[in-house]
């Protein structure tokens, strides 16, 4: 039920670069996990807009006021903290961007958190699952769709 929150319905707007190119898009989003988690355990969204995947490779996560970060960076941030009630965005390449209107996000967070030792962690670490697949989904089981109109 709380998938359905994860995501600002107000946030979904273009990603411009310095130069007024539009690069990709981008949207604030919400830890699942009630404790929060160490940042290196957070592995990436899966995200379709329409009928457009976009993987973990096209993304990068901007959160604790620090610049966006690809997820292979992300993974040796042992020690940071990314706590429940902070929004992190969520940047998403792609050449122009969205067009205005309303749109389809389906999503799924991918955090590797568990409670105690699993049979698992040793393989994360080495080869982390692809979000979507179910694998590591921790508090977000299912994928969910949000309709988001993109902000200008």
């Amino acid at each position: 039920m709380f998938d359905n929150f994860l995501i600002r319905k107000d946030s979904l707007k273009n990603d411009v670069d310095q130069d007024g190119n539009v690069v990709g898009f981008q949207f604030a989003a919400r830890n699942a996990n009630y404790r929060g988690v160490f940042l290196s355990l957070h592995n990436g969204y899966y995200i379709k807009v329409d009928d457009t995947e976009y993987p973990r490779e096209l993304q990068t996560f901007e959160v604790n006021g620090k610049e966006p970060r690809d997820f292979e960076e992300i993974k040796t941030a042992v020690w940071e903290h990314w706590d429940y009630d902070d929004e992190g965005i969520v940047h998403v390449k792609k050449p122009g961007g969205l067009a205005l209107g309303k749109h389809v996000l389906a999503f799924q967070q991918s955090v590797l958190a568990a409670y105690g030792y699993m049979p698992t962690d040793e393989e994360w670490v080495k080869n982390p699952p692809v979000p979507g697949s179910g694998a590591g989904s921790d508090k977000t089981r299912n994928i969910v769709k949000y309709e988001l109109e993109l902000q200008a």
